[in-house]
């Protein structure tokens, strides 16, 4: 883990920037990355300055300028970097979500099965999500697990969805590994 401390802001502005610069692999415009996080252009790129300051961006100059994540910028949000991640689907309200991949599935309360929640940890954007949401994750590439639920809440810093597990599903017999 690093130790980086960034503020919310900072954090929710770098985890855009990488999500967006995994989408495309080029240099991200500041005007994306504040769409991305509905905070004026000007905001985005006063904090840039700071995140260049912390080595967690590097600007990009030229007309296809913009600013690229640092391998510390992952390290700082603990986020993998890999070239080629495996693909984990995700649905939404019945749609597949173009661009967007499960980083990380965590089960809590799996004992209480009326309780039973997952945190799913998204690449990509999680803003067209709200309360209520039908939403399947998977299957995963291993165990072939596949989670239906309706969104209980969201954190947009970590790019979290918190579901309440309706139906959760895996093949009985051998897995892949």
């Amino acid at each position: 883990m690093s130790s980086i401390e960034l503020t919310p802001s900072q954090k929710s502005i770098l985890t855009a920037l990488i999500n967006l610069h995994r989408g495309s692999e080029d240099a991200v415009k500041g005007e994306e990355i504040a769409e991305e996080v509905d905070r004026n252009p000007g905001t985005i790129r006063n904090q840039m300055q700071s995140l260049k300051a912390l080595q967690l961006v590097e600007g990009v100059p030229g007309p296809k300028g913009g600013y690229k994540p640092t391998a510390t910028a992952f390290e700082a949000l603990d986020v993998d970097q890999m070239d080629e991640p495996a693909s984990v689907p995700l649905s939404h309200n019945g749609e597949t979500v173009e661009g967007a991949n499960i980083e990380e599935i965590d089960l809590s309360s799996v004992h209480h099965p009326e309780l039973c929640r997952a945190e799913i940890h998204i690449q990509g954007s999680i803003r067209g999500f709200t309360e209520g949401d039908t939403v399947t994750v998977g299957p995963t590439p291993l165990s072939k697990l596949v989670i239906e639920g309706t969104v209980d809440g969201t954190d947009d810093t970590n790019n979290i969805l918190i579901l309440q597990i309706d139906r959760m599903e895996a093949p009985v017999g051998e897995s892949a590994h």
